[in-house]
């Protein structure tokens, strides 16, 4: 059974508070710090929820009931692996896009605004 403490549940919710704020700013690096901190929070709870710990799962060299289950460490090393390439790709744009305009602000899309402009006028009678 697994018992998950109230100030880890605190932290977790914490740390995924932050990175979805994080991720809501147009600055790319603020959008990679939110990557990186969502990716610490992930990781958290794979490892809470992983339980305490155990043997290694073999057959035959512990009763079952003293296992470790081996999902969330691999749910774990798959989060790692999925916040380090996000972590790089964002690196990379934002570098680029520092080479080419000089900040890494996300601007507004043109389009995008004159189709709501348009969206609204459409709407009003």
């Amino acid at each position: 059974m697994v018992t998950i403490n109230l100030a880890m549940a605190v932290l977790i919710a914490v740390l995924y508070a932050v990175g979805f704020f994080l991720l809501m700013q147009r600055s790319l690096m603020r959008v990679l710090i939110g990557v990186v901190v969502l990716g610490h929070g992930t990781n958290l709870l794979l490892q809470l929820v992983g339980g305490p710990p155990g043997r290694a799962p073999i057959v035959g060299s512990a009763p079952n009931d003293a296992f470790a289950d081996p999902l969330p460490q691999a749910l774990a090393l798959t989060a790692v692996v999925i916040t380090f390439a996000l972590t790089t790709f964002l690196l990379a744009l934002g570098y680029r896009s520092f080479v080419l305009v000089g900040h890494d602000e996300v601007q507004d899309d043109v389009e995008d605004a004159r189709i709501a402009r348009q969206q609204i006028q459409d709407d009003e009678p």
